[in-house]
């Protein structure tokens, strides 16, 4: 699946949200920092999202911002945490505050997110805070418009997932961009500089 999704907000229903995607009806799981800045029903919206198969069950989840999206996986890598709990720290604390608890090693702060003992926070200190930086500022798109569709936030986001630590990627991105250029000229010209 890819990993977006670009529709009409048909149902807005926290946690869950439908997109009407050409007639097709896509049900999704999303945090409260998503909810917060939605649209209204009716209009168009562009989701980052996340796919889980289970055994039993399939599950979509849906991110305005890929930095969301990126925080809700890594917290998942944590042993023990799972999509709920998941969603419960981007409800109750946004990317950029997560990132300076966990950096800061804030169990406290942590324990008060509704899930969240304090082993699962001292685990998530332990285990998270190499990558805490990256999560500061967004991440991939850190100092660039997050919105769905900014061709400038899309190039630092593949190369990223081309391997490229995020604060490279971005940089790749804003060197690489001419005003007009498209996701993939930005990518294309990226990776062309990467190899000189």
């Amino acid at each position: 699946m890819i990993g977006r999704l670009r529709g009409i907000l048909a149902l807005k229903q926290p946690p869950w949200l439908v997109v009407d995607v050409n007639g097709v009806g896509y049900e999704l799981e999303a945090p409260m920092s998503t909810f917060y800045d939605l649209p209204e029903l009716g209009r168009e919206v562009a989701l980052f999202t996340h796919y889980a198969q289970k055994e039993d069950s399939v599950s979509l989840y849906g991110f305005l911002r890929e930095s969301e999206r990126r925080l809700f996986r890594d917290v998942q890598k944590v042993s023990g945490i799972g999509a709920k709990i998941a969603l419960a720290v981007l409800s109750g604390v946004s990317v950029d505050e997560f990132a300076r608890l966990v950096q800061a090693g804030d169990v406290t702060a942590l324990t008060r997110i509704p899930g969240i003992g304090k082993k699962t926070a001292e685990r998530m200190v332990v285990e998270l805070r190499d990558r805490a930086a990256d999560l500061a500022g967004g991440g991939a798109t850190a100092g660039m418009p997050t919105a769905a569709g900014d061709p400038l936030a899309d190039a630092a986001t593949a190369l990223q997932q081309l391997g490229y630590k995020p604060a490279e990627a971005a940089r790749m991105a804003r060197d690489a961009a001419a005003p007009g250029d498209e996701a993939a000229a930005i990518i294309r010209k990226a990776l062309q500089s990467a190899l000189r």
